[in-house]
């Protein structure tokens, strides 16, 4: 089977149809979304319909928390904050509804998928390094975790000494405890602009970091025409 596993969307809907169309041209069988469909971008309901639309298995965010009041906004710098009560005040009740369904971690047969960090999933703990990574692999039922949250794509490896790798294809070996970070589809900042997703095929235990030009322009002058922080247009011609 072939998963597309991505998340960080953060109302990006150009980022994100381009994302999915993607991922159809990649004969996709299953969607796994990692969190955080909404904050910062322009287009939170319609980036939740699309979610819904498409049958996605989805985790709850950061973000996605604070928007239904489930997240402690003194967590946020200020122009996520500004972000979240923007999105707060034009989610509809419906996508709010649906937002506070979502699990924080979910369950495959043989891997799990989170927003931030497995231990303490609701601290949202950001997987930046060797140790971040430790700290899931005592968590780890299964021999494989994907997760975001970071908006940095990048896997680390349980060996001995423990590794990680920025490499886009990475063969996976499952007696060896793996954590794939999928990027960021809406906000990359690894200093790449294109949106960022992986896909996994569990037959040829193969995960392929795939990296999508989108319409920035257009997603960066909707942010600033409803009024949302300048910053949060500039970066996504940055890429960080």
């Amino acid at each position: 089977m072939r998963f597309a596993i991505f998340g960080d969307i953060h109302g990006n809907l150009e980022a994100l149809e381009a994302v999915l169309a993607e991922c159809s041209a990649n004969n996709v069988d299953q969607y796994l979304c990692l969190g955080d469909i909404v904050g910062y971008g322009a287009n939170p309901n319609e980036c939740v319909e699309r979610i819904r639309e498409i049958g996605a298995l989805a985790v709850s965010g950061n973000h996605d928390h604070a928007v239904i009041g489930a997240q402690n906004l003194n967590y946020f710098n200020a122009h996520a904050r500004d972000a979240v009560i923007w999105t707060a005040k034009h989610l509809s009740q419906e996508s709010k509804q649906w937002l506070k369904g979502l699990s924080l971690v979910e369950h495959l047969p043989d891997f799990n998928i989170v927003h931030g960090s497995l231990h303490s999933p609701e601290l949202f703990y950001y997987v930046q390094t060797i140790k971040d990574a430790d700290y899931n692999f005592r968590q780890m039922d299964r021999p494989l975790l994907f997760l975001g949250h970071s908006h940095y794509p990048l896997a680390f490896f349980d060996t001995a000494p423990m590794t990680y790798t920025l490499d886009p294809v990475i063969p996976l070996d499952l007696s060896v405890k793996t954590v794939v970070n999928a990027g960021s589809v809406g906000q990359p900042r690894d200093e790449d602009p294109r949106s960022c997703f992986v896909i996994y095929d569990d037959d040829s235990s193969l995960v392929e970091l795939m990296r999508v030009e989108y319409d920035i322009e257009s997603a960066a002058r909707k942010i600033l025409e409803v009024g949302l922080p300048q910053t949060l247009a500039l970066r996504l011609t940055l890429g960080k």
